[in-house]
């Protein structure tokens, strides 16, 4: 008797979990997958840089996509590059500049883009952010842009910076954690941050920027020998 019994309880559970495999519960949709960031890919003669750009400024972006797209930058110079500081190209005059001569003046037709501050967005080294000229929007350039290579910060100089902005008006603006380890780390221009805005960052070849800050330059910080960039979308 006992074992009949084993195996009526056997053969109970066999018929439930076969019911069970019959009638699945239904499953949950998966959430879509995020679209992958956009990437860009500036070539020097120093080396190639890979950027990666935010999507949580896309007015910069946008802009930024559309002159890659149709190849505003290509054969342009980085025209101004100070060591420990950053790198600034874009003027659509550099492309036929004599030597010599000081740029940064330039810009595309159209209007300036409109600041996107995020304070989580800071000028680390590879920051990528947008020139602009001295208005009170803090309004940007809609062609020149910089690249942050900047040198590092401790805490005290940090903490200072975080008063500025607030006495500036952005009185929550505080550097979480991940912003001073990279000040401290790999470094930066914090005393920029709120002021121009960040729309990407250098995910591949760090170091180009370094060779380009050290090349010999003129007093207006024009490198001697022309250093021309070739920008194309990746994705």
């Amino acid at each position: 008797m006992r074992k009949l019994a084993f195996i009526a309880l056997g053969l109970a559970f066999i018929l439930s979990a076969s019911a069970q495999t019959k009638n699945p519960k239904p499953s949950a949709k998966p959430k879509p997958a995020a679209p992958a960031a956009r990437l860009a890919e500036i070539k020097t003669d120093y080396g190639t840089m890979v950027v990666k750009l935010y999507d949580s400024t896309p007015l910069h972006r946008d802009n930024f996509i559309a002159k890659v797209k149709e190849k505003f930058y290509d054969s342009l110079l980085f025209h101004r590059v100070i060591q420990g500081f950053m790198i600034q190209g874009g003027d659509p005059g550099s492309k036929y500049a004599d030597s010599g001569v000081a740029l940064g003046g330039g810009d595309a037709p159209g209007d300036m883009i409109p600041a996107e501050f995020h304070q989580e967005l800071i000028h680390k080294k590879g920051a990528l952010a947008m020139a602009r000229t001295d208005n009170p929007e803090k309004a940007s350039s809609n062609c020149q842009f910089y690249i942050v290579e900047g040198k590092q910060y401790d805490n005290n100089f940090l903490n200072q910076m975080e008063c500025n902005v607030r006495q500036g008006g952005n009185v929550d603006f505080y550097y979480n954690d991940s912003a001073r380890k990279a000040y401290k780390t790999i470094g930066g221009t914090p005393f920029l941050d709120e002021n121009y805005t960040v729309f990407g960052e250098v995910i591949k070849g760090l170091d180009v920027i370094d060779k380009i800050t050290a090349v010999q330059k003129d007093a207006s910080d024009r490198p001697l020998k022309d250093v021309r960039m070739k920008i194309r979308m990746l994705n």
